[in-house]
């Protein structure tokens, strides 16, 4: 007979499974989130010249008209971006081991992800630090940075009317009705959810249609897509700056988010420009001495703000949700 208390040398204590249990991520921002100028392949800056607007004048029959200048300036990008991550595996852990290829395979993978994120961090970042913090940045008259309505100091929750007011602003400064984003993070979508009864990908606040068509002509699969309202196509990411805190027109916020709204119909209207000057790369190479083989994946890339017009910045509660 056999069994398990006279043969235990044939039963091994513990098993592994050949699945390999991966990090969990969430979708990133498509590349028409930005003004792609990956074309500049030569130097550190980018300068690009801008122009003002044309003014006018009464004039009358046989009266000289007034010559006027008209206002130019310069936005810049600069790859400012260098960041990088190795890793190696040792003859010995070949020899001994099972799977080596599958784990080296996904190490790898998690490499590029890490790079993804942290290229998609900067872009979000950079856009917030293209305002001038404490201050409503007004345009024309009218705030492109703004503490949510709701909710008490200094746990301020982003409103509906909130949505409005950025939709007023957009509108009072000729912004596009196309391809106008609203990125906010999950919390304010839960404050969205129980507050308001919306149901992520549809409700009966908006038409989210409009959505949907870009959705399936590129944008980012997984992506969590929460509804169109007031002409917002809301989306969510968890990698929107972080604001400790902050004071606008007396009002005080802390521990907040920066949820970004912004228009990206073409590339004229986009707030933001992005360069790739190199792309996630995967570089090997064998060290004899040391028996093993050593592995490097680096990248280089860089943004710049080229508008404000079409930003627009509401700051909430980064744990608050109703």
């Amino acid at each position: 007979m056999i069994l398990t208390t006279t043969n235990r040398s044939f039963i091994e204590a513990e098993q592994y499974s050949d699945f390999i249990l991966q990090n969990l991520h969430d979708g990133l921002l498509p590349t028409n989130f930005y003004r792609d100028v990956s074309d500049f392949g030569e130097g550190e800056v980018l300068n690009i010249k801008t122009i003002g607007e044309a003014q006018i004048q009464e004039i009358e029959e046989d009266q000289a008209i007034t010559y006027s200048p008209i206002e130019t300036g310069n936005v810049e990008l600069r790859i400012s971006e260098y960041v990088g991550d190795g890793w190696y595996v040792t003859d010995k852990f070949r020899q001994d081991s099972s799977q080596t290829d599958a784990l080296l395979a996904v190490r790898g993978k998690e490499a590029t992800r890490a790079i993804q994120e942290h290229f998609e961090s900067k872009a979000l970042s950079t856009l917030n630090d293209g305002q001038t913090p404490n201050d409503d940045n007004s345009i024309d008259g009218f705030p492109h940075r703004m503490i949510g309505s709701a909710g008490t100091g200094p746990d301020f929750v982003m409103d509906l009317e909130d949505l409005i007011v950025a939709r007023l602003v957009f509108n009072k400064n000729e912004v596009p009705m196309a391809g106008r984003v609203g990125i906010v993070d999950p919390i304010v979508e839960a404050t969205f959810n129980i507050v308001y009864k919306i149901v992520s990908g549809q409700g009966d606040l908006g038409n989210n249609q409009v959505w949907q068509d870009i959705l399936e002509n590129g944008f980012a699969r997984d992506h969590n897509f929460v509804i169109n309202l007031y002409g917002w196509n809301i989306m969510t990411s968890n990698r929107l700056p972080a604001v400790v805190t902050e004071t606008i027109e007396t009002v005080q916020i802390d521990d907040a988010i920066a949820n970004i709204f912004m228009c990206i119909a073409d590339d004229h209207v986009k707030p933001l420009m992005a360069a790739w000057r190199q792309q996630p790369r995967v570089e090997g190479e064998r060290n004899k001495d040391k028996q093993r083989d050593e592995f490097v994946q680096t990248a280089r890339y860089g943004f710049g703000l080229q508008r404000l017009d079409s930003l627009l910045i509401i700051l909430t509660s980064a744990m608050k949700y109703k």
